[in-house]
């Protein structure tokens, strides 16, 4: 059977799509594709004990982000600029907090930091300089070695020598820095660095354009100079030719390390930069006169440019003569005018083309600061010319303009308009005042009048606490004394203004004096040496030798001075450091003739308790060297001794100390001092005879104001130093004296104490022989004041007393026993003396009378009460 066909209603199976059609709505985000790869890892933090980077730190010295010193040094090297700056803080952290990293790695600091002087980025740079300045440098102070100093400055020339300007300006900013921790490190170095200033002042369009790098570089310029040898000094007209030289106020002379210093080669550099210097100041005067104010750059550089030239004429001048020998540098030439020649330099010609500028802003009007600042430059400039205005001749014109400016500089005519203002003309009018006197010496009388009279009203009116007031003093003293050391006067006081500025300047000496106090001692230093020289200096029966012995009545008021109420005011002296007072002592020496009044003042210093004994122990001896060359009268000085010894105070104490302990209790033992070199100076004097008689009546003077036991027994020490057997004292003297003396034994009985545990037998009888065998010399002279004695002691226990005894007075019973006491021990010790044994042999009838008394009282009913 044959198969049978499909239907044709029936329908075909659906195929495959390969590429379906998804349709997306818009804004949704579309899915991954199937076949994407997933690039995510995924992985689990594995802890390991013991293994972090913080504990291999633990007990390092780290920075504040935790890198160690040796990682900061490498990043100092980084090739970017701001990774530098950072390490260069965290530097300067890290040494601040571990200072001991700086002593132990200092080598390698410094050659790692020494790179970065010539780094091109200028943040970089100048926190490389801070870092030296304010850290490294002050924590090393002088623990740096020479080979440090070496690997700074080999690369401090090198950027010296840089193609950037501003690296080679802030090398020389560097080496400013080395020079002021380090100034030997200046000598080290003088030649090449001078080499290189100069390359650098050549090229003018430098700091025309910028003025501030040249500032840069002239700061250090000026603190090299400042190194140089160059005290100023009077110049005589034979300078240079081996003189002696003064020094003036404030001279130092620089310990120059010979080792490294060839003065030959800095002379010839010197040469060099000195024009090259005055080149730059004279381009800077076009730019500064035209404009109405003057910027502080200009100003700065100007002033900077001038104290350069400044040191470097000082140099020239005062420095090289000195040290020629020690370092083989060649003597100078003297030309046709005697004046000295450095070689080829014509410093003279181009000297005086700069001095030609004065004054600057001579016609323009400036603003209040801009004056000040012309004004502080022409003191500059002044400077300059005082130094060498012999050295170069200068018109009458242009020493005129000089003179005319000093003169109204001293009298105040110029003056500064800031709130500084006057504190910056006394630091500018203190560096002129040492030119006063020389040039003085040299102008025409009619300036010389001027000059004097300008500089006499400013020493006036300058105020007691000026810092003026030395640079017076010492200038006063170029003009009234010959110098220390070439016997020079410069003014002759024959000319009778002259003369008359002098006695003015001797006047106001003892007022300042008075005026200071004891505020500012170093000034009264030097007022009191200036008296002392002016004191050994004076010519004799001079108008000035005369103004000295009148200057003692207002330096009374310097010792002390008594009050309308009687109390004493003391003066400056006695709160003076001991050197002035030593001064003001010697001073006395010299005045011819002692005033009573001084030596009254004298005298209530000597008496104050806060004067050191040393300084008492001199005063006595200048007075006692006074008399000795007529300068005292002789009854002047004993008024003094006796004064002394009758009223100075014995503070109470103990007669005795402790042998264990030897601490002085009282300063009975200054006084007892003070007595026996009072008894040394009268026995010195002469004619014992005319002495004494002067003592005794100064003393009897004395007795009447009932002094202490330690004063009447110093005052009969001084007696029985000068008297002799038979006594010379008078009869109403005797009499005086028993009174006085009577009741003087009967305290001194009372002082001396009984043996006991803590009064030894030695100690007694030490005590005995100070107070008792001055009567007894007396007694042992004169029977009769032992005689009126003993009949005083007998009277002051006799029978007038025994009737207010018997009213029951307690107070007096206890007295009169106390006196009997005394009485009886005084007798005792009599009887122990051999020579006032034999004496009281004489005595019978008065000892007997003294006892049958003693038997009264003691059988008196009252005693038995």
């Amino acid at each position: 059977m044959a198969r049978s066909k499909p239907s044709s209603s029936k329908k075909q199976p659906k195929r495959g799509v390969d590429f379906k059609k998804i349709k997306r709505k818009i804004g949704r985000k579309l899915p991954p594709p199937k076949n994407a790869t997933n690039t995510e890892i995924k992985s689990k933090a594995i802890i390991l004990p013991e293994q972090s980077v913080a504990s291999e730190r633990a007990g390092l010295a780290v920075s504040k982000k935790g890198l160690t010193l040796k990682e900061l040094l490498q990043q100092t090297s980084h090739h970017n600029a701001k990774v530098r700056r950072d390490a260069l803080t965290g530097i300067r952290d890290l040494v601040l907090k571990y200072p001991a990293e700086l002593t132990l790695h200092k080598l390698a600091i410094i050659e790692k930091l020494r790179e970065r002087i010539s780094d091109e980025d200028k943040v970089v740079r100048e926190t490389l300089y801070q870092l030296l300045k304010l850290v490294i440098f002050p924590a090393l102070k002088k623990d740096v070695p020479g080979s440090l100093i070496s690997l700074m400055m080999a690369y401090i020339f090198n950027g010296m020598t840089h193609l950037a300007t501003d690296i080679r300006l802030m090398a020389f900013k560097f080496f400013d820095l080395v020079v002021q921790h380090y100034p030997s490190s200046f000598f080290m170095y003088a030649e090449k660095v001078l080499q290189n200033y100069e390359d650098i002042l050549r090229k003018n369009h430098i700091y025309l354009q910028d003025r501030s790098k040249l500032k840069n570089a002239l700061v250090g310029l000026v603190r090299c100079l400042s190194l140089l040898p160059c005290n100023r000094r009077t110049v005589d007209p034979s300078y240079g030719k081996n003189t002696e030289t003064q020094g003036s106020l404030h001279a130092y002379e620089l310990e120059v390390p010979k080792e490294h210093t060839d003065f030959s080669s800095i002379i010839k550099r010197l040469e060099d930069i000195l024009p090259i210097l005055v080149n730059c100041f004279q381009d800077f005067i076009p730019l500064v006169h035209p404009m109405s104010s003057l910027d502080a750059q200009s100003f700065d550089c100007m002033l900077y440019l001038l104290r350069s030239i400044d040191l470097s004429v000082k140099f020239f001048l005062y420095g090289i003569d000195k040290h020629q020998t020690d370092f083989g540098v060649t003597k100078p030439t003297y030309n046709e005018k005697d004046m000295p020649v450095w070689g080829e330099i014509a410093t003279p010609v181009f000297l005086r083309k700069f001095l030609e500028v004065f004054p600057l802003n001579q016609l323009h009007n400036t603003s209040g600061k801009d004056e000040d600042k012309f004004f502080i430059l022409n003191i500059e400039i002044t400077e300059i010319f005082l130094h060498s205005n012999e050295w170069i001749f200068t018109s009458a014109i242009l020493m005129e303009r000089f003179l005319e400016f000093i003169e109204n500089l001293l009298s105040g005519k110029i003056r500064f308009n800031s709130r500084s203002g006057k504190a910056l003309q006394e630091k500018h009018l203190t560096s002129l005042l040492p030119f006063i006197p020389r040039l003085v010496s040299l102008v025409a009388n009619t300036w010389k009048s001027r000059l004097l009279q300008a500089f006499t009203m400013a020493f006036k009116d300058c105020k007691p606490e000026s810092t003026l007031n030395l640079a017076f003093l010492s200038a006063i003293e170029e003009m009234l004394l010959p110098s220390k050391r070439q016997g020079i006067l410069l003014l002759d006081a024959s000319e009778p203004e002259i003369l008359d500025h002098q006695i003015t300047w001797i006047r106001e000496l003892p007022v300042l004096l008075v005026r200071l106090g004891d505020t500012l001692s170093s000034l009264s230093k030097v007022i009191l040496h200036l008296l002392l020289r002016l004191g050994q200096y004076a010519p004799m029966n001079s108008s000035l030798a005369w103004e000295y012995d009148i200057m003692q009545h207002t330096l009374g008021e310097f010792y002390s001075m008594c009050l309308d109420d009687g109390s004493i005011l003391y003066g400056p002296f006695m709160k003076l450091p001991k050197d002035c007072q030593e001064l003001s002592v010697c001073c006395l020496y010299y005045f011819s003739s002692l005033d009573s009044l001084l030596l009254r003042s004298l005298v209530y210093c000597c008496l104050c308790d806060n004067l050191e004994p040393s300084v008492l122990f001199r005063i006595i001896d200048v007075l006692h060297s006074a008399y000795k060359i007529g300068h005292l009268q002789l009854v002047d000085l004993i008024s003094f001794f006796v004064t002394l010894v009758a009223r100075w105070k014995v503070l109470p104490g103990r007669l005795y100390t402790h042998v264990e302990n030897a601490k002085k209790i009282s300063n009975r033992e200054t006084f007892k001092a003070i007595t026996g070199a009072v008894c040394s100076c009268l026995r010195q004097m002469g004619d014992d005879a005319l002495i004494f008689q002067i003592v005794q009546r100064v003393i009897l003077d004395e007795i009447p104001l009932n002094p202490p036991i330690d004063n009447l027994c110093g005052m009969l020490r001084l007696l029985v130093i000068l008297d002799s057997r038979p006594t010379k004292l008078s009869e109403q003297s005797i009499i005086i004296l028993s009174n006085s003396i009577s009741e003087y034994l009967i305290d001194a009985a009372s002082y001396i104490p009984e043996n006991g545990d803590e009064v030894t037998d030695s100690n007694q009888i030490s005590i005995c022989q100070y107070y008792l065998v001055p009567c007894f010399f007396l007694f042992d002279r004169s029977d009769k004041l032992l005689n009126l004695v003993l009949d005083l002691m007998g009277s002051s226990i006799g029978e007038d007393n025994s009737s207010l005894a018997c009213n029951h007075d307690t107070q007096h019973t206890l007295d009169l026993s106390s006196r009997i006491v005394a009485v009886v021990s005084i007798l005792l010790y009599m009887h122990q003396d051999i020579k006032i044994r034999r004496r009281l042999s004489s005595c019978k009838g008065e000892i007997t009378r003294i006892l049958q008394k003693m038997r009264l009282q003691l059988i008196d009913p009252c005693w038995e009460q």
